[in-house]
């Protein structure tokens, strides 16, 4: 593409030593010129046709000088078009003032043509290392757009409605996810599976980014659709696995923890595919971790057999979800949040809601890195029994 030049003289004798210097160059579509002989029909040609790269100036001119001319064309704001001012010979205060405006460079009358060409194409190299930088800036802006486009559909498919079952009192339920690029691999999930029994999940994809979003949306997708056929969790995770393992890419896969809970009698059963152990919070304080079921991650390895165990929760016991983004998450010393210090602010969270619950271990871990850099995602969901006899 040719390289725009607009001269603005008043001298025409500059039109014909311009064009007759740069005849090859303007033959093979290299240098394409245009002209003005004021600086009112330069910024109009401008305004006509905005894709000019160099403007060759003369300080000196009629109606409006080119310190003018520099100062509009200063306010059009591209920093690809570059202003070469031309003023005679000594006349260093205007070509010193004009430098300062941002000129990219100056030349004397009479003009050396060699060096004129020179300063040119050194403006050419610049323009171009200026549109390179501009395209890769509108193809970042792009990629950002779509990534909160991402985000914003990946966060509309989890529950954000709390409380979302207000016709039932007998649970709480309270759940986040945090990412740490704009989209994730964590999600969590409850949905009701029939009038007595709450299902609810939490996992975390082995990737990052744009691929762990996508076989997140996949996992969830799947595990929800076989949990609402009223299977176990066993069956519910075996099922959901054998799905993954076709659908599972570049070796990813997603550990998660299901269980369901019978809203009338707090009998939970769970199955744990290779996720972090929940905090079992009673509601006298003591504490302790879900014991493994013995199952492995999901994506992993077809006809993997997985298991479930059970407990019962009493009124005021709670349950507390989350993935290692929160138990691994690290200070600026690279030391992680670690089991210890989680099971401890569980110990402070018996008869607390089960928003309290996660606020409370958001404020901890938030105060334990103290403004380090978020790696990995962050995704927790609490969930308190409350009276059994409730309607």
């Amino acid at each position: 593409m040719a390289i725009k030049i607009l001269s603005v003289d008043d001298e025409l004798d500059l039109e014909v030593l311009l064009t007759q210097y740069f005849r090859r160059k303007i033959r093979k579509g290299e240098y394409e010129f245009a002209f003005a002989h004021n600086g009112l029909e330069a910024l109009k040609l401008l305004l006509e046709q905005p894709d000019f790269d160099i403007i060759l100036s003369d300080i000196n001119m009629p109606e409006m000088d080119g310190l003018t001319l520099l100062t509009k064309i200063n306010e059009m704001r591209n920093p690809a078009l570059k202003c070469i001012m031309v003023s005679a010979y000594g006349d260093m205060e205007n070509i010193r003032t004009a430098m300062n405006r941002g000129a990219f460079d100056f030349a004397t009358k009479p003009i050396d043509m060699e060096d004129l060409e020179r300063t040119i194409e050194k403006a050419v190299e610049q323009i171009a290392f200026i549109k390179e930088a501009q395209k890769e800036h509108n193809q970042l802006e792009a990629i950002q757009y779509d990534l909160n486009v991402a985000r914003d559909i990946q966060q509309s498919i989890l529950p954000k409605q709390f409380p979302p079952f207000p016709q039932y009192s007998q649970f709480d339920i309270y759940a986040t996810m945090n990412a740490a690029k704009s989209v994730g691999g964590d999600f969590y999930d409850f949905f009701l599976i029939d009038d007595n029994h709450l299902g609810f999940t939490i996992a975390d994809v082995s990737d990052k980014g744009i691929p762990a979003a996508i076989f997140m949306a996949i996992s969830r997708t799947v595990i929800r659709a076989t949990a609402l056929r009223q299977l176990s969790p066993a069956t519910v995770l075996e099922q959901s696995n054998e799905l993954l393992c076709k659908e599972s890419v570049n070796n990813m896969f997603v550990t998660v923890f299901y269980a369901i809970l019978n809203i009338y009698t707090g009998e939970v059963s769970f199955c744990n595919g290779g996720h972090n152990r929940p905090v079992y919070i009673r509601q006298d304080g003591e504490v302790s971790m879900l014991p493994l079921t013995g199952s492995m991650a999901l994506g992993v390895m077809a006809d993997a057999v997985y298991q479930e165990k059970t407990i019962r929760l009493n009124p005021g016991d709670s349950l507390f979800l989350y993935t290692d983004g929160i138990s691994e998450a690290m200070d600026k010393h690279d030391n992680p949040y670690g089991n210890d210090r989680l099971m401890d602010v569980c110990r402070s969270m018996k008869k607390m809601s089960s928003k309290e619950m996660v606020e409370i271990m958001t404020n901890s871990v938030c105060e334990f890195v103290d403004g380090a850099l978020q790696s990995d995602d962050m995704t927790m969901l609490a969930i308190v029994y409350k009276d059994n006899t409730a309607v």
